[in-house]
């Protein structure tokens, strides 16, 4: 198996963009990696395309036809993954695994969601989840992650106050982010002001509704100052999974499949949590990203809301955690969040993030969840080959 790295990165801006199409919107990300790697279209042997699901938001199906057309990149092969939200997570480990593996030299893993077409994105969004056991039965994502937040608070005695501390945290850095959907910082009376949606969560503590593309090239180690002074080394690349629907589970306060995936990719990269200096946290809803830090081994379980609330995960701080301002203030395209966290996580390891940057960063760590924690992918990034 061969060493892989990161040499080229990109992500269009997040938000309600009526102006572009779903084909406009993964074209201008591959471009733009494409230049950041200093490479040729042609140089590509394959690309992998992170989407959720198309065929709800926008009526497009056959999606690697459709942009390998619209790309100029015909015939190399493209190949959509999908597995709800943690979809660009798991094309990024397609190309991953197809360049270690030395099948392919050079491939980009982008990922694209057009969310804003549809009048009411909810019904497709709720796909993710247990249709028969699940939605049918009136209980979409904002209720499933409210019945987390109850667990969470009885259990260990959260409180409301440091589960709105993430979303808090997360705006504070998206502000920085002039690709973030909302650049604005947010306080946590105002999350608890804000509107209910499913008790305790409020629509601040919820990530919106939103378009966007991101795309990542990655070649092997060996190739990558061809291409990069800079380039960012995959030190690990893991996925599992857990029961789709959340009655299956035994606990309602930690994903399995983020604990599993998680320490499997510490062992496999020889580093440990305490070794990651930034994390991009998959916080669809704060009480998400709450349960992550514990989850990931930065925080024990149940300390996750007191971390917050004494500033552990602010930027250069103790972990630095959604330094891009996460879900929920950068946006959260599905099938693009995944490819986003690396572009961010590898942006701070170049030194690129500009005001966001944190300092010395050497190893990151993204988390990608799809539905409740029924899939994630997991992928760990260094300077350092």
């Amino acid at each position: 198996m061969r060493d892989v790295a990161i040499v080229g990165v990109s992500q269009t801006k997040f938000g309600e963009l009526w102006d572009k199409s779903f084909r406009d919107l993964v074209v201008e990300a591959g471009v733009e990696a494409i230049n950041d790697a200093n490479m040729s279209g042609d140089k590509l042997d394959a690309m992998y395309i992170g989407n959720m699901s198309g065929g709800l938001f926008v009526g497009q199906e056959h999606i690697g036809s459709l942009i390998a057309e619209h790309s100029g990149l015909t015939p190399i092969p493209f190949t959509r993954v999908e597995a709800a939200c943690a979809s660009g997570g798991l094309a990024f480990r397609q190309a991953i695994m197809a360049v270690a593996s030395g099948y392919y030299d050079n491939v980009m893993a982008a990922g694209v969601e057009k969310m804003t077409d549809v009048v009411d994105a909810t019904p497709a969004i709720a796909a993710a989840a247990d249709r028969e056991w699940e939605a049918q039965q009136g209980v979409t994502f904002p209720s499933l992650y409210a019945m987390m937040a109850r667990r969470h608070m009885y259990e260990y005695g959260t409180t409301r106050e440091q589960i709105a501390g993430f979303a808090v945290n997360g705006h504070k850095n998206g502000a920085l982010n002039p690709k973030a959907q909302f650049q604005r910082e947010i306080s946590v009376d105002a999350v608890l002001n804000s509107t209910k949606v499913a008790s305790p969560l409020n629509i601040l503590d919820c990530s919106p509704v939103s378009d966007g593309a991101s795309a990542v090239i990655v070649c092997p180690a060996e190739d990558a100052k061809k291409y990069s002074d800079t380039p960012i080394y995959v030190k690990a690349s893991t996925q599992a999974s857990d029961t789709i629907a959340l009655h299956s589970r035994k606990s309602l306060t930690q994903l399995n499949a983020t604990i599993t995936a998680s320490r499997k990719a510490y062992d496999i990269a020889g580093l440990e949590a305490k070794d990651m200096d930034i994390a991009e946290v998959h916080d669809c809803f704060s009480i998400n990203g709450l349960i992550a830090i514990e989850d990931l081994g930065f925080f024990e379980k149940g300390k996750g809301g007191q971390a917050i609330e004494e500033g552990l995960i602010a930027r250069n701080s103790q972990i630095s955690v959604n330094t891009s301002g996460g879900l929920k203030a950068r946006g959260h395209p599905l099938g693009a969040t995944g490819i986003a966290q690396v572009a961010e996580v590898t942006w701070q390891l170049r030194g690129d993030a500009d005001k966001r940057q944190v300092d010395g960063a050497e190893n990151g760590i993204t988390h990608n969840v799809g539905g409740t924690g029924g899939t994630v992918a997991i992928q760990i990034l260094s300077r350092n080959n």
